[in-house]
């Protein structure tokens, strides 16, 4: 994937208008996955290559009112999906690059990257940037509402051994990057790995 992300955003581009009526049936999904990061009230939380915001109502229910929520995503028109969505009232969307997001450092409590891992195009690189703006003991969350066999199937293709999001793959990845991998489910309901910022 080339540097400056011009195919992720065609990719998107052309997807936002009609991305929430594809999968309308993930939002329990999304807030299960939320609910695992056990967020307090009153933290601050990033949605990392937010998309139309799908996880930005979760997110601000798990933080409350004096919490922080972020949507940040690279693409113009996601970001205007999810405005046209009403999800811009749930949290400040930024047009942003998740690989040099304009966060302080150590500001952040917690990660939400939902499909976000397989879009990164230098993944130990960019996992570090995360870590940068969570502060230390803080979490990661990786998700997918559907695990890698089902989104497999469904995009006609095979699982290959160098998929990043396989559990033996991704844990060293993270270990890479500063983070330590706590829990992994990958079921045809979902993927969801969660890491801790080690110090």
């Amino acid at each position: 994937m080339s540097d400056d992300h011009t195919q992720v955003q065609e990719f998107f581009t052309a997807r936002a208008a009609d991305w929430d009526t594809r999968f309308p049936d993930d939002g329990p999904a999304y807030r299960a996955a939320v609910a695992e990061l056990a967020l307090s009230p009153g933290s601050a939380v990033l949605d990392a290559g937010c998309g139309t915001g799908r996880a930005l109502p979760a997110l601000r229910e798990a933080v409350g009112p004096s919490g922080v929520v972020l949507g940040a995503d690279l693409t113009p028109a996601m970001l205007e999906a999810a405005t046209r969505a009403g999800r811009g009232l749930d949290g400040q969307l930024l047009l942003a690059d998740v690989t040099r997001l304009p966060v302080r450092t150590e500001s952040i409590d917690a990660v939400f990257g939902a499909g976000l891992i397989s879009h990164l195009p230098d993944p130990a690189e960019n996992l570090r940037e995360l870590r940068r703006i969570v502060r230390p003991g803080g979490l990661l969350a990786l998700f997918h509402p559907i695990g890698r066999a089902a989104l497999a199937a469904r995009q006609g293709r095979q699982i290959t051994p160098d998929d990043l999001r396989a559990e033996a793959n991704l844990g060293p990845l993270l270990a890479e990057s500063g983070w330590r991998m706590t829990s992994y489910v990958d079921e045809d309901a979902r993927f969801l790995a969660l890491a801790v910022h080690q110090n």
